[in-house]
């Protein structure tokens, strides 16, 4: 009995789930108007078979790209897509990553969905499906790789830049303040002086 239910666990194990088996987007920032890099990430073929092309439809929202070049795979860039097509096809259960490199928009809380279609040598799958109103992405089947711009990065140095100018402005009016009463005590002591004198 042991042995059956350890057998079990092993195939259930074995088998990849739907969110692991997705193709999915890792952006290294999505920070509103930043420069970044989208890797795209294929986790399987279809079906078991070998992977031979991956074309990645670009959202409108994006008008600067440029797609790293990939060991074993041809690129073609058109206006709205970038396709590649392996040289030699990637076999199911091997994972590949491509990188694109993009500006995102500058309007934060806009959803980026990058609809992609994987071809095999046998059977593709369209990784094109966007959650409906209210509906959770982990309730589908073959999601289309996504994510959400956020607010834009705040720049540390224009920050770091008038805080000097500002401590320095300060100490110049402490300094002239200084010079400003030491000039009258010594005024005081010299008249003071010419009065004995006198």
């Amino acid at each position: 009995m042991y042995a059956g239910v350890a057998a079990l666990i092993v195939v259930l194990v074995g088998i990849p789930s739907p969110a692991s088996a997705h193709v999915t987007v890792t952006p290294s920032t999505t920070a509103a108007g930043a420069h970044a890099v989208l890797q795209f990430s294929v986790g399987h073929g279809c079906a078991k078979s070998a992977t031979t092309k991956i074309a990645i439809q670009l959202p409108a929202q994006i008008t600067s790209v440029a797609p790293t070049r990939a060991a074993g795979w041809t690129i073609v860039q058109q206006v709205a897509s970038v396709t590649y097509s392996a040289e030699i096809p990637l076999p199911d259960g091997y994972r590949e990553v491509f990188e694109i490199a993009v500006t995102l928009p500058e309007a934060k809380g806009t959803t980026l969905v990058f609809p992609t279609i994987q071809t095999c040598e046998r059977g593709e799958a369209a990784w094109t499906e966007v959650p409906q109103d209210g509906q959770d992405v982990g309730e589908l089947e073959q999601p289309a790789p996504s994510f959400v711009v956020s607010e834009p990065a705040v720049d540390p140095h224009h920050h770091a830049s008038a805080q000097p100018q500002s401590g320095g402005g300060g100490v110049l009016t402490f300094a002239a303040l200084t010079l400003g009463v030491l000039g009258s005590v010594l005024g005081g002591a010299a008249l003071v002086r010419q009065r004995h004198l006198t």
